[in-house]
């Protein structure tokens, strides 16, 4: 098939034009990063830099495509998102965009859209035991502001779309997936990466302190990046159109990550807790039912597993970088 990945700069986007090439696709990939900025190169990739908020530009790189990956948006960790909302919103031109486009593309109807578990309502992920979230929860809306709301408004355009325009779209609402080829350092980061720099930074540099946003005990779930990769695979092998999660269901408290993180670096380090820094909803899980029932199948590498290997890449990136 051609494919297009939008956003194929960026951590996820990377990994899924590497993997898509590797198992026979034709690829192009496009993202407004330069290319230097990139985490991953392909070889045999048709590599683009353009900006897809504008339309005449996302209309010309999906001309021709047999399918579309958008993973393109402005996002970050909650340090970025809480303090970005307008650069985060804009991000919803680029699905209005790749719709509107399409609309008018005969050969083009496949589409693939990366939301995210920030579109659903803050109130009920206010407590660490919240219960996990179900695909039904979205509505009535009250997502995380900025990030949350470009991403649930553009699912709305993107079902819309199967009417109006004709489209085949897939829909995943990711949680906190991470692993290696990623942000790691200057504010972006997500917090497995974060934990994991910290600790190496503490070990490296004999200063056996760790500073930790919020009390430690809101909790999350976090996905390896391989798990991301297969369910993108497998939601089309089904005809669901409805947004899924994607993500883990072993919840953790940020304390427990740390736990992790420094049983890897073979440290214990002091742990200063900031609440005056961003921390987001209060408690967080994927709910795996429905992908389950509609994939019989839901991402099973442990986060143990995972942080392994994304310690062992980030070891590597801040020693190259002293």
């Amino acid at each position: 098939m051609k494919i297009l990945v939008a956003g194929a700069g960026g951590f996820i986007g990377g990994h899924l034009t590497k993997h898509l090439t590797e198992t026979g696709h034709e690829v192009t990939a496009v993202d407004i990063k330069k290319k230097d900025s990139w985490y991953q190169h392909t070889e045999g990739v048709k590599e683009l830099v353009s900006d897809l908020k504008d339309f005449n530009a996302c209309g010309c790189v999906a001309s021709g495509q047999d399918r579309i990956y958008n993973l393109a948006c402005n996002m970050g960790g909650m340090g970025f998102i809480q303090n970005n909302h307008v650069d985060c919103l804009e991000s919803v031109l680029i699905q209005t965009n790749f719709v509107r486009a399409l609309r008018d593309t005969p050969d083009t109807k496949e589409i693939f859209y990366s939301s995210s578990a920030c579109a659903y309502p803050q109130d009920i992920q206010g407590d660490v035991d919240s219960p996990a979230l179900k695909e039904s929860d979205a509505f009535p809306a009250s997502p995380e502001d900025g990030y949350g709301w470009e991403k649930l408004f553009s699912e709305i355009i993107t079902r819309y779309g199967i009417k109006d325009c004709g489209l085949n779209p897939r829909i995943f609402r990711f949680h906190n997936c991470y692993g290696p080829y990623g942000t790691w350092k200057g504010g972006r980061e997500k917090a497995p990466a974060a934990m994991c720099r910290k600790v190496i930074e503490a070990k490296l540099s004999g200063n056996h302190d760790i500073e930790i946003w919020g009390d430690g005990e809101q909790t999350r779930s976090f996905m390896y990046i391989d798990d991301c990769i297969t369910g993108i695979e497998k939601i089309w092998q089904c005809a669901y159109t409805d947004p899924l999660n994607l993500g883990s269901d072993e919840q953790v408290t940020v304390n427990q990550l740390v736990d992790i993180a420094e049983e890897l670096g073979g440290i214990k380090l002091k742990r200063h807790y900031d609440l005056s820094k961003p921390q987001g909803v209060r408690g967080r899980n994927s709910d795996n039912t429905l992908i389950k029932e509609v994939l019989g199948w839901s991402p099973s590498i442990s986060l143990q597993e995972g942080m392994e290997k994304t310690y062992e890449w980030i070891y590597n990136e801040v020693k190259k970088s002293l």
